[in-house]
């Protein structure tokens, strides 16, 4: 593949391809841009831009539920010289104010959205009391509505060093951090991954992770657009309430190239597991690329077996490592090999030391995914924590080099010089090693925590937690950790608290409500401790508690917590709203979910509520969709609403 000199070299040859995007919004609900008909969309909407006074090195927040308009509100800022600004929609609170706090960060905004994310936004100011931004929504903000199809746009002559977009990190962040990336940094990266992948023209791809995440907007829709290559994006919305429409499309697409991190896996097998999709063909599928959070073996295993009999594949599986402030891709795989692992002591991941193989079966054996060899334009070095380089087989800090390496952070000098050593490498935050010349994951540096492919920052969960009656700060630490046997991350808080156990109980319960309310996160364990380690320094030491958490050391508290299930079902005399506990149970762990328990209210995950609504679904085809959960919120109420939905057809618990 040719390199681009800007973005806009690539839309100008792409508008010379016969080649499509298409959106899936549902099974029946598609709609399709033609390349060259996104060139035409996007002037016309830049024109809009420009005749509302935008000008080149303005800003664009980007904030849509719809994927299409995404696409062409991108591209008409890139061909305006306008730096897109992508920020995810989101339903918690969070997720509004982190969008303010990036509109706070910028130079010059202008939001695009839609007028229902518009009205909910300027009630949400006026709530909170934010004049400044109020005054920003009501002045400087453009709907897809208000674009006239007549009208034309100035492209401006980009070069480049200018910047092409701003890549905020996903997740929630009370500081958000602007990723910088230039025309040149994006265009070096794209023909990377498209050599390294094999990438070619008459690929298919079908991709379903949100547009304003890295993989998703660089990896499938920019590099596949660059190479030509007709591509499927699906709603992110879409895939968690239907997750089986992912394989039945990519059979019914011919897709050859696909994409999911660990948890949509999980998602996707949990369906399977009882619907299946008998009729399937994966054939055709030659790639998965498998990314964006820490990678299980187990998972990938029980996914390629899953699907064997559908004619998937082992060497579609293809795991890659990567990052925002290295634009996305760093390592791959070689194309068409079968991915392998290491199986190592859990306690031999020191940085400076070798790490120790052990047998899979060992008690502490933890296995980490090679996810292949640096792309092109890229280096990588594992050093040590004075940023000296170690030797092949020694745990280190991963490094990196290269022109799709970002410049700096947007507007913060602070935050930029902390990203690069004194020699110019770029601090990952991720330990790794080199194994058979291939790279190995094997831990964080920084403190981040990771679900279902984003970032998010411990503090600012424990700034949630610790607005807590009795809680402050040093009180609380939260951290993620992948539990042996478990196949994602998860988030765990553990509480300074020196009571009677039997009294935490409570604290369980307010803890996930609080963070579920606030950040639609799920808590899978809330942990009393007796002390919190720090440094000599004041610095609390995550990694202690997250050892002693692996090693076994609060399985008894955790055990005389654990809720007593027992005979839940059996106390409401309706058998349907037993039938919903049992079916509750499968899905929330350890919560105890009762018949008039707010859905909301009690913790869990909007994934893991779609979980449950699908199962539900699965026995009574059509009676209840996500939606409903808002105004039958509670176990008593949805089957009190299922049972007005019923027909004389019905049979079972709903007569």
């Amino acid at each position: 593949m040719e390199l681009y000199n800007t973005l806009t070299d690539l839309l100008q040859d792409a508008r010379g391809k016969d080649g499509e995007i298409r959106f899936i919004d549902g099974e029946n609900d598609e709609s399709v841009i033609r390349f060259p008909d996104l060139w035409d969309r996007a002037i016309a909407l830049l024109g809009s831009l420009q005749a509302r006074g935008m000008r080149p090195g303005d800003e664009l927040i980007i904030f849509s539920k719809s994927n299409e308009s995404f696409v062409v509100a991108f591209w008409a800022a890139v061909l305006g010289g306008i730096v897109p600004v992508p920020v995810a929609v989101g339903i918690s609170d969070e997720h509004r104010l982190k969008l303010f706090r990036i509109v706070s960060q910028l130079r010059k905004g202008t939001l695009f959205t839609e007028m229902g994310l518009l009205e909910r936004l300027l009630e949400f100011s006026k709530q909170r009391e934010l004049d400044d931004i109020t005054h920003l929504l009501e002045t400087r903000t453009v709907l897809m509505s208000d674009v006239e199809p007549e009208s034309h746009g100035e492209v401006f002559t980009a070069t480049p060093d200018d910047i092409a977009f701003i890549q905020y990190s996903s997740g929630s962040t009370s500081d958000p951090k602007g990723i910088v990336l230039t025309h040149k940094n994006l265009c070096i990266n794209i023909r990377a991954i498209v050599e390294a992948t094999g990438w070619n023209k008459d690929d298919q791809s079908l991709s379903w992770m949100p547009l304003t995440h890295d993989m998703g907007l660089i990896g499938y829709h920019l590099s596949v657009l660059g190479v030509g290559m007709n591509h499927a994006v699906m709603d992110t919305n879409v895939f968690v309430r239907r997750p089986l429409l992912w394989m039945s499309k990519a059979d019914e697409l011919r897709a050859t190239q696909l994409c999911s991190p660990n948890f949509g896996y999980k998602h996707f097998l949990k369906l399977f597991a009882r619907k299946g999709l008998p009729d399937m063909d994966l054939s055709c599928v030659k790639l998965i690329l498998n990314g964006a959070e820490p990678i299980s073996w187990e998972l990938c295993e029980e996914f390629l077996a899953a699907l064997a009999p559908h004619g998937l594949k082992r060497t579609a599986m293809y795991p890659v490592y990567g990052l925002a402030e290295a634009t996305v891709g760093v390592s791959l795989p070689k194309p068409g090999s079968e991915y392998s692992r290491i199986t190592v002591d859990r306690h031999s991941l020191r940085v400076g030391d070798g790490y120790r193989a052990v047998d899979p079966g060992d008690s502490d054996a933890v296995s980490f995914v090679k996810v292949g060899t640096a792309i092109r334009d890229v280096e990588i070095r594992i050093a040590d924590d004075q940023d000296k380089a170690l030797p092949e087989g020694m745990i280190g800090n991963i490094q990196l080099l290269g022109g799709s390496v970002t410049e700096k952070v947007y507007g913060d000098e602070a935050a930029t010089a902390e990203l690069f050593t004194t020699d110019g490498w770029l601090r990952t935050g991720d330990c790794g090693v080199f194994v058979d010349q291939q790279l190995v994951i094997t831990g964080r540096q920084k403190d981040i925590i990771i679900v279902n492919g984003q970032n998010y920052y411990p503090h600012d969960i424990e700034e949630i937690i610790a607005g807590l009656e009795g809680m402050d700060l040093n009180k609380v630490v939260v951290a993620g950790a992948t539990p042996k046997g478990g196949q994602t991350e998860e988030l765990i808080a553990f509480i300074l608290y020196r009571q009677a156990v039997e009294d935490f109980v409570p604290v369980i319960h307010q803890v996930r409500a609080l963070v579920g309310e606030q950040t639609g996160l799920e808590v899978d364990t809330v942990i009393p401790v007796s002390r919190i380690p720090k440094t000599t320094s004041g610095k609390v030491q995550r990694g202690k508690l997250l050892e002693s958490y692996l090693d076994g050391e609060f399985d008894e508290v955790l055990s005389q917590l654990a809720p007593d299930d027992a005979g839940d079902a059996a106390i409401d005399d309706d058998e349907l709203v037993a039938e919903l506990i049992t079916i509750c149970r499968e899905f929330s762990k350890d919560r105890k979910i009762g018949p008039e328990d707010n859905l909301f209210e009690v913790g869990v995950s909007s994934l893991t509520l779609t979980e449950i609504v699908l199962a539900v679904d699965e026995k009574y085809p059509g009676k209840l969709d996500i939606s409903d959960l808002f105004d039958y919120p509670t176990l008593r109420e949805i089957a009190a609403f299922l049972r007005r939905n019923t027909t004389r057809e019905d049979t079972g618990y709903l007569r």
